[in-house]
């Protein structure tokens, strides 16, 4: 069904991004942002099922209308949406619920794997020693489980997952091939990068959203086990800056919940599109 996706590139800012959209756009647009090692191809269910509905979906491969995001994908989704609420009809995110500063993963372990990305060259090295299909494929046998990677002494990341580690159910082969095609050609340095520029994320103590906002978390997502990201879902922080947000939880989501259970998150952001509907149609 992939196959009815479009593909375009757009100049920006001297980057020529690639974006797939799909859909005519009677009900207004929707745009997809996604996490890491994802690609535009992780919200392929989901385009789909909102073009189907009347709505023009658009998923960018970034480096780094509605606005569904995930992972990393959600720090540009939600300042945008702070600072455009009149180009923003709502924000749904999966995974990672908003933050007034900076992450902080001062209680995690040396072996935890943002801190290990973290180190210039260090990544580049672990992921060196293998092809792109092999890293692509061990992240996410490694992500789509409860536990939080995290290396012992003298391990690397790429090493927590063997080779033959079965990938999961919901993701295939022809999947994987889809992934490593494309990292084959842009590598790893700008999603690096991404991790290395977590101190930079802007300081919002007093932010308030005016648009509806949505999130989705998984109980099987290690990322929800995270200090501090923990903190903040476990204490429903994140209704301080979004009076009457909407929390929908899904018992057995992982941290790739739109890819494993794409009928269950259809239905939830199908609901929250049709629950704030655009006035006017673009």
């Amino acid at each position: 069904m992939a196959h009815q996706i479009e593909h375009a590139h757009l100049p920006i800012r001297g980057l020529n991004l690639h974006i797939a959209q799909v859909g005519k756009g009677e009900l207004g647009t929707v745009v997809f942002l996604h996490g890491f090692p994802e690609i535009w191809y992780s919200w392929r269910h989901q385009m789909l099922a909102a073009a189907a509905t009347g709505y023009r979906a658009v998923a960018p491969d970034w480096r780094g209308a509605f606005v569904v995001a995930k992972d990393f994908g959600a720090v540009p989704a939600y300042y945008f949406a702070l600072r455009h609420p009149g180009r923003t009809r709502g924000v749904a995110c999966l995974g990672i619920s908003f933050s007034h500063g900076p992450w902080s993963f001062d209680a995690m372990p040396e072996g935890f794997y943002i801190l290990r990305w973290q180190e210039p060259g260090r990544a580049e090295a672990d992921f060196g020693r293998h092809d792109v299909r092999r890293v692509v494929r061990t992240i996410y046998v490694l992500f789509a489980g409860a536990d939080v990677p995290v290396a012992k002494e003298g391990q690397e990341i790429m090493d927590l997952a063997d080779e033959s580690a079965p990938l999961p159910e919901w993701f295939t082969e022809e999947d994987l091939d889809v992934y490593a095609s494309l990292y084959h050609k842009s590598g790893f340095r700008y999603p690096l990068k991404m991790y290395r520029s977590l101190h930079k994320m802007p300081c919002l103590p007093d932010a308030k959203f005016q648009v509806p906002l949505l999130t989705v978390t998984g109980g099987k997502d290690y990322s929800s086990k995270l200090a501090g990201l923990e903190d903040d879902a476990e204490s429903c922080t994140v209704d301080r800056f979004v009076p009457g947000v909407k929390m929908d939880f899904i018992p057995e989501g992982s941290h790739f919940v739109q890819e494993q259970l794409p009928e269950q998150v259809n239905e939830l952001l199908l609901g929250f599109f049709e629950e704030h509907p655009v006035a006017a149609a673009t």
